[in-house]
């Protein structure tokens, strides 16, 4: 029996150039024991990872900005799973745009139990680690909107830039999303050919206990 959907990897590749919120190196493999070091028949390699829990393709649970919220690993895999809708802005994309409610209202499907996600082309800069990261200066979402996806009943959002927020706008979008329990997915991959709506979404991560945030395999079907 073949499998009936198409997969399409929303996930960037891990690497040490990766781009950080720090702006720094937030992933590095280390090589613990290697093949010419086995005394065994059967060789193998045997790895190290260090990283930041919300580097690449990440998810924030609740717990990153609500204290007593959910982390990780408690999130609900019925949750991790909707219909995708991709809001196009890309062709106003600059590093100041932020995204409104007309942005959202211009799309004609409902956003209820949807995973919602903003392609504003700044995706475009991820092989640019400085130019990605950019000071923080990037596309982003307005706290209204934010509030506006909330009261539509969305399961999540993601975005194609380090965050959904501004450092200097004071973080309204976390606080809207993860506020309501819901969850955000940073620094997506958003291939040209992607359809907007008709697909679904798994943003599954790895079971991290008590982390706010973590990698994750972000993957449309359709």
């Amino acid at each position: 029996m073949s499998f009936p959907y198409k997969i399409v990897d929303l996930t960037h590749k891990l690497t040490e150039k990766t781009p950080s919120w720090t702006g720094g190196c937030g992933y590095k493999q280390e090589i613990k024991l290697d093949y010419d070091q086995c005394d065994t028949d059967i060789k193998f390699r045997v790895q190290q990872l260090k990283m930041y829990c919300g580097i690449g393709t990440h998810i924030d649970a609740p717990a990153h900005c609500v204290p007593g919220g959910a982390t990780v690993e408690a999130l609900n895999l019925n949750d991790l799973c909707a219909p995708l809708i991709v809001v196009d802005v890309s062709s106003k994309m600059h590093e100041r745009y932020t995204i409104t409610v007309a942005d959202l209202q211009s799309i004609n499907s409902s956003f209820q139990n949807a995973f919602v996600l903003i392609k504003t082309g700044w995706g475009k800069c991820w092989d640019n680690p400085t130019r990605y990261h950019n000071n923080h200066i990037f596309p982003s979402v307005s706290g209204d909107a934010a509030k506006f996806l909330v009261e539509q009943g969305i399961k999540g959002l993601g975005i194609d830039t380090l965050s959904p927020d501004r450092p200097e706008d004071g973080f309204p979008v976390h606080n809207a999303i993860l506020g309501s329990g819901k969850y955000i997915v940073e620094n997506v991959f958003i291939p040209d050919d992607l359809p907007l709506l008709g697909c679904y979404v798994m943003a599954l991560p790895a079971k991290l206990s008590g982390c706010t945030e973590g990698p994750v395999r972000l993957v449309a079907l359709f």
